[in-house]
């Protein structure tokens, strides 16, 4: 499998304009492997219908299906009809942190639980033009910076303001669910923390719950998957997105991004999660 350029200047152009546009796409960066984005992705499926994984657990997408996907976690595309076309945007975690901070009136968590909601075709058509008017303002004159950054700043919060109303039944439907809710901590979790801790027993405690509990409640959900597996699954993404957009780094370097204290203790970890050394993976995909 060979390297995309166009993903890594996709993700260049966000970093450089905070917000990035594609009002017709057809497909997904990469197919059938996983993948994790450093930047916030609003979907919106225009036609057809798609099977995907997120978090390793598995969505159906149809027409009028919206999702916000939040920076750092796993999704991959299972499968997807012929017809299949979503519109796409992608926000810097530099303009997130600048919402959370001085926009969000509601938990924005709740994407991390459950990123997917159905719109009716009037919701759809609303976000779509809000979409629009937000890859406007984006290829704004950009000789007045700040003016564009206040303009995509407010109607993105204004967007996310229609979303949380879209979506208030399923969210109250999604708390009533136990598993879930304990699913998506341990996932959202892990995003925060994995270079620091990739100990189970670390995340029981900080969920407040019994270690042995916990693996039990999360297999359930998991369709057997083990929280240490899970664990073992994102942080070797993660190190395969640092190898695949950075390809010059060492095997040193990129295990110094990861928070391993060792080389030696890197290539075993990610030996253990894919089959494979990191060395034999860097060969495979230069």
């Amino acid at each position: 499998m060979q390297r995309d350029p166009t993903l890594a200047q996709l993700l260049q152009s966000v970093e450089q304009n905070g917000v990035y546009m594609e009002k017709e796409t057809h497909c997904y960066p990469t197919t059938s492997m996983d993948v994790v984005f450093p930047h916030v992705i609003l979907l919106l499926c225009l036609r057809g219908n798609a099977r995907v994984m997120f978090d390793m657990q598995e969505l159906s997408i149809e027409k009028n299906d919206f999702g916000i996907l939040m920076p750092g976690h796993i999704l991959r595309r299972i499968a997807c009809s012929e017809d299949y076309t979503y519109a796409r945007v992608l926000i810097s975690a530099e303009m997130l942190n600048e919402l959370k901070a001085h926009a969000f009136t509601h938990d924005s968590d709740k994407f991390n639980y459950a990123p997917r909601c159905h719109l009716t075709d009037v919701q759809a058509k609303r976000v779509m033009a809000l979409l629009e008017l937000l890859e406007a303002i984006a290829s704004h004159d950009h000789n007045d910076l700040q003016l564009r950054r206040q303009m995509l700043l407010s109607h993105l919060a204004v967007g996310y303001e229609f979303i949380n109303y879209y979506r208030r039944e399923q969210d109250r439907q999604w708390t009533e669910s136990y598993s879930a809710t304990l699913y998506a901590q341990f996932c959202n979790l892990v995003v925060e923390h994995y270079k620091e801790n990739r100990n189970v027993n670390f995340y029981a405690e900080l969920m407040d719950y019994d270690a042995r509990y916990f693996s039990k409640v999360f297999r359930q959900y998991s369709n057997g998957l083990t929280p240490l597996k899970w664990i073992q699954q994102y942080v070797a993404t993660q190190a395969k997105r640092i190898m695949d957009m950075q390809p010059e780094l060492t095997i040193k370097e990129t295990a110094y991004q990861l928070g391993f204290p060792t080389t030696a203790n890197f290539c075993r970890y990610f030996k253990r999660a894919t089959g494979i050394y990191p060395q034999e993976y860097k060969k495979r995909m230069s």
